[in-house]
């Protein structure tokens, strides 16, 4: 699959999960939703992984946890805010230049409509 075909599966399947959930529960219920909706579509997801800091010769393995890497090269990083702020895009620009990815998508379940809390971001 090509990386906006991908895309498009990501927010199908998360405007899925909000229109059953609705706004108002915890991230991580949306994450673990939004997982089990791609893998149902056969689309490799991992959870909370790790993303090591790595800074001349330090590395700390844990410095950061993507929400969600699908597929290898689409960073997904999700939220329960009233709204994005400089700060969520900021993460998700570092997320993607520590991974060494281009796209990523920002989102946030909290709004009363996905649209409005649906960011891609690509570097």
């Amino acid at each position: 699959m090509e990386t906006n075909e991908i895309t498009r599966e990501i927010i199908d399947s998360a405007y899925k999960v909000h229109a059953s959930l609705g706004p108002g529960l915890l991230e991580s219920a949306y994450r673990t939703c939004l997982a089990y909706e791609l893998r149902k579509k056969g689309i490799r997801v991992e959870e909370e992984k790790p993303l090591p800091l790595v800074y001349e010769e330090v590395r700390l393995d844990c410095g950061f946890r993507l929400d969600m890497f699908v597929e290898n090269r689409i960073v997904v990083e999700l939220k329960t805010v009233d709204a994005f702020n400089d700060v969520h895009i900021a993460q998700v620009l570092t997320y993607l230049r520590f991974s060494n990815t281009h796209t990523g998508l920002l989102l946030n379940f909290y709004v009363k409509s996905l649209k409005d809390g649906l960011k891609r971001i690509v570097l």
